[in-house]
C-alpha cells in the first residue's frame, strides 16, 4: 500500500535529515519503505538541484570538446590521432573515477565523495583553460574526467535515496535532463563567442574554463548536504548480511547481482559507444554530409540537432517513464536507434542528402534521450542494495564511459576504413545487442528500494531486535 509524502509516522519536518536518522533509525523503518519514502520529503528539492548543477557541469565539459577541437585543430596543426585522444581522454579517465568514487561513496558517504569531485573538477577545468600545449591540455582533461566519474553514481544515487518510489525515475531523470542544458550552452556560447568577434585562441580557452564556475557552485552546496536517511540508517538494518561477504565482494559473491550489473553496465557500455561516438564526433559527420559548412554552420547544425531532437526526448522521458516502465522506455529506445542507424547505413544516398540524413539521425536522438541516455543512469540507482549502490553504479557508470572512450577514439578510424554508412550500420549493431541485455533486468518503476533490493526482510530483522533490546 502506498504511503504518500504527507503521509506515515516518520516524517522528518523540521529536523536536520542525516543527523536526526543517524539518531532515530526506528522511526524512520517499515517493511514496505513507504515512510522511509516520507520521511525525506523536506530535502528533495534541494537534493534535486544539487545533483542538478553538478550533472549540469559533467555534461557541459564532456561535450563541448568536440567544439573545442575543431577550434584546436587548425592552431595546434593536430592530426586525425591527437584529435581522438583529445576527445576521448576524458571519458577514459571517467571511467577510472566512476570506479573509485562510487565504492568510496559506499565506504565514507555520498556527500562527503560529492563536494570532492566538484572540487577536483573547478581545479581541472581552469587548468584546461590555461594549457599552453596539448599534453598539459590532456593532463587537465585526465583530471576533469576524473571527477566528472564520480560525479555520475552519487548523483544518481543521492537522487534515488530521497526519491518517493511513485516518481523516482522522473526525480532522478530530472537530474540527467540537465545534461540536455549543457548539450545547448556549449554551442551557443561558442557561437556567441566566435559572433561577438573573439578568436578561436580565446573562444577555446573560455569554452573549457566556464565549467569551473557550476562546478564551483556545486562544492559550496555540497558542503553542507545531509546524507540520505537511507544510507544514515545503513548499519540498522544489517549492511553485513549473515553469510554473505562484505562489502565489493559481496557482488561478485552474489549470481543475482552480478547479472544485474551486467545488465546495467553492458547496456550503459553500449549506448555510450553508439551516443558518445556520435554527439562528440557530430562536427566531423556534419562536415561529412555538408563539406562546405562554415565552422559557425557547423556548430548551429549541431545545436539545431541537440534542441529539435535530443531536448524533447529528455522531456518525455522524465514526463513519462514512471508510467510506461525504465526498462520498458530502454528497450524501445535502442530498438528504435537501431533502425534509424540501419536506415542510414542501407538506404544509398542518405549519407550524401542532407535534409534525410538529418531526419533519421535526429530520430534516433530523440529515442536515445527518450530511451536508454536517460534510463542507463537511472536503472543502477534503484536495482542494488543500500550497502552496494553506488559501488553498482559506479561500475556501471564506469564501463559505460568506457564505451564511450572506445566509441570517440574509434569513430574517426572506422570512418576512414569503414565509411559513414559502414561505421552507423556497426552502431546500428550495438544497439540491437542493447535491447537484447536490457532483457536481463527487472522492472523497477513504481517499486520502494527496499522491495527491489530485498532490503525489507533486513528492515524488518532490525525493528525486531531494536524492539527485543527496549523490552530487555
Amino acid at each position: 500500500m502506498d504511503a504518500g509524502p504527507a503521509s506515515g509516522r516518520a516524517t522528518a519536518a523540521g529536523r536536520p535529515c542525516g543527523r536526526w536518522m543517524a539518531a532515530r533509525v526506528p522511526e524512520t523503518r517499515t517493511l514496505d519503505g513507504t515512510a522511509m519514502d516520507a520521511a525525506m520529503l523536506g530535502v528533495r528539492r534541494r537534493a534535486l538541484l544539487v545533483s542538478g548543477i553538478g550533472f549540469f557541469t559533467d555534461a557541459y565539459d564532456l561535450f563541448v570538446i568536440g567544439i573545442v577541437s575543431i577550434l584546436l585543430k587548425g592552431q595546434w596543426h593536430l592530426g586525425a590521432g591527437e584529435l581522438a585522444l583529445l576527445n576521448a581522454v576524458m571519458l577514459g579517465a571517467a571511467f577510472l573515477g566512476a570506479l573509485a568514487f562510487g565504492r568510496l561513496a559506499d565506504v565514507i558517504g555520498r556527500t562527503r565523495v560529492y563536494w570532492m569531485s566538484a572540487a577536483m573538477m573547478v581545479l581541472a577545468a581552469v587548468g584546461s583553460a590555461l594549457s599552453p600545449s596539448l599534453a598539459v591540455l590532456i593532463v587537465f582533461r585526465f583530471l576533469l574526467g576524473f571527477g566528472v566519474g564520480g560525479d555520475y553514481p552519487v548523483s544518481a544515487v543521492l537522487m534515488s535515496e530521497y526519491a518517493h518510489h511513485s516518481n523516482r525515475g522522473r526525480m532522478i531523470g530530472l537530474v540527467f535532463s540537465a545534461q540536455a542544458i549543457g548539450l545547448i550552452v556549449g554551442p551557443l556560447t561558442a557561437l556567441a563567442l566566435l559572433g561577438g568577434g573573439a578568436g578561436s585562441d580565446l573562444t577555446w580557452r573560455l569554452l573549457l574554463g566556464l565549467g569551473a564556475i557550476p562546478a564551483a557552485a556545486a562544492v559550496w552546496l555540497r558542503r553542507t548536504m545531509p546524507e540520505p536517511p537511507r544510507y544514515a540508517a545503513r548499519p540498522a538494518a544489517g549492511s553485513r548480511q549473515r553469510g554473505k561477504a562484505p562489502g565489493a565482494r559481496e557482488l561478485l559473491a552474489s549470481r543475482r547481482l552480478l547479472l544485474t550489473l551486467a545488465g546495467t553496465a553492458g547496456c550503459w557500455f553500449l549506448l555510450d559507444y553508439a551516443y558518445y561516438g556520435n554527439t562528440i564526433s557530430a562536427p566531423q559527420i556534419i562536415s561529412f554530409i555538408s563539406p562546405h559548412a562554415s565552422q559557425t554552420q557547423t556548430i548551429a547544425i549541431q545545436l539545431a540537432i541537440f534542441a529539435v531532437a535530443a531536448v524533447p526526448g529528455y522531456v518525455l522521458a522524465i514526463a513519462r517513464m514512471d508510467r510506461i516502465g525504465h526498462r520498458r522506455l530502454q528497450l524501445a529506445g535502442f530498438i528504435v536507434m537501431g533502425a534509424c542507424f540501419a536506415v542510414i547505413g542501407l538506404v544509398p544516398g542518405m549519407t550524401t542528402a542532407v535534409v534525410p540524413f538529418l531526419l533519421a539521425y535526429g530520430i534516433s536522438y530523440f529515442f536515445a534521450e527518450f530511451g536508454p541516455n536517460v534510463t542507463t543512469f537511472v536503472l543502477p540507482g534503484e536495482l542494488f542494495p543500500t550497502r552496494l549502490r553506488a559501488t553498482g553504479h559506479g561500475i556501471s557508470a564506469g564501463v559505460g564511459k568506457l564505451g564511450a572512450f572506445i566509441g570517440v577514439f574509434l569513430f574517426p578510424v572506422l570512418q576512414h576504413s569503414l565509411g559513414l554508412r559502414g561505421t552507423l550500420l556497426l552502431t546500428a549493431g550495438i544497439s540491437v545487442l542493447g535491447a537484447l541485455l536490457t532483457l536481463v533486468l527487472p522492472e523497477p518503476a513504481g517499486r520502494t528500494l527496499e522491495d527491489i533490493s530485498g532490503e525489507a526482510d533486513l528492515i524488518a530483522e532490525a525493528e525486531q531486535a531494536i524492539r527485543d533490546a527496549v523490552e530487555a
